[in-house]
């Protein structure tokens, strides 16, 4: 009777921690390696970088663009909620793949401890694709924003839930200065009113619900008319119907992040293409 006791603590404990934990936990390993980066890259060397002269693609241009689908489509290996998606998935070959199948942006985890990423397969890439890619990850300090100027990026992605209306208005000046561009992920009201900032591009609502990790489209809706129009609008997660972009795009919306859908399959180029045909 103690063992199931024990057990059912246990459960609990486990259920309560949640999203939450989760995130406090990356934010804490995310500032033990900034500062181990900071000690072995530096700044100047930073800015050397074959990368860093080059003039980041517009989000913007590429979200509009009549040839383009709208999709940021996501490489992404595993993630906290869901483990591994796919191990074995190529990045260049991929991104290539989402690339010729119409993908207005591409998203790359570079987050290794929690999603699988690493600099490298933003570097592979860049070097594959012509067009704007969103460097994912938790960015919580300007030494990340040059990194992903260094590593080809166009985008970066400041996430309202680990940052504060200050962080968010001074990041995103920092990064508009290099010529980056800048995406907000919001998940709820609340988040959105106090984070907007002109220092930014694009504002995406994530549908992922932070207390429990469920998902809900729905999300979107209920957010895209409180997002004023001068930013481009991005629903995120839960996008597995060409349907729902439909839907998506009659409401607002002009960009559609999508990676589990594509990347939990045995071939994400096929799955992409597939998808498209679909719109």
């Amino acid at each position: 009777m103690q063992n199931n006791m024990n057990d059912r603590m246990k459960k609990s404990t486990l259920g309560d921690l949640g999203v939450g934990s989760i995130l406090d936990k990356i934010v804490l390993r995310k500032k033990e390696e900034v500062a181990d980066a900071k000690a072995l890259v530096s700044v100047k060397e930073l800015e050397q970088s074959i990368y860093f002269k080059r003039t980041p693609y517009s989000f913007k241009d590429f979200l509009l663009a009549k040839d383009r689908t709208g999709i940021i489509a996501e490489f992404k290996r595993r993630s906290p909620s869901k483990g591994l998606i796919n191990g074995l998935a190529d990045v260049g070959e991929v991104t290539k793949a989402y690339n010729n199948s119409g993908a207005s942006a591409l998203s790359v985890l570079t987050d290794a401890d929690f999603f699988g990423g690493k600099a490298e397969d933003l570097l592979a890439a860049r070097a594959a694709n012509n067009i704007p890619i969103l460097r994912k990850d938790f960015v919580i300090d300007e030494y990340q924003i040059l990194e992903a100027k260094a590593w080809g990026a166009d985008i970066i992605l400041l996430i309202a839930s680990i940052l504060t209306p200050q962080q968010i208005s001074d990041m995103g000046k920092f990064a508009q200065n290099v010529g980056l561009n800048v995406l907000l992920e919001v998940h709820n009201l609340e988040e959105l009113e106090k984070s907007i900032s002109p220092n930014l591009d694009a504002i995406g609502v994530n549908n992922r619900n932070l207390a429990d990790f469920t998902v809900d489209i729905q999300t979107s809706f209920d957010l895209v008319n409180k997002i004023p129009n001068e930013f481009m609008k991005i629903s995120e997660s839960a996008i597995s119907n060409p349907q729902t972009i439909r839907e998506l795009k009659l409401a607002g919306f002009n960009g559609f992040l999508i990676g589990e859908n594509f990347m939990k399959t045995d071939n994400p180029g096929r799955a992409i293409k597939d998808f498209v045909g679909q719109m």
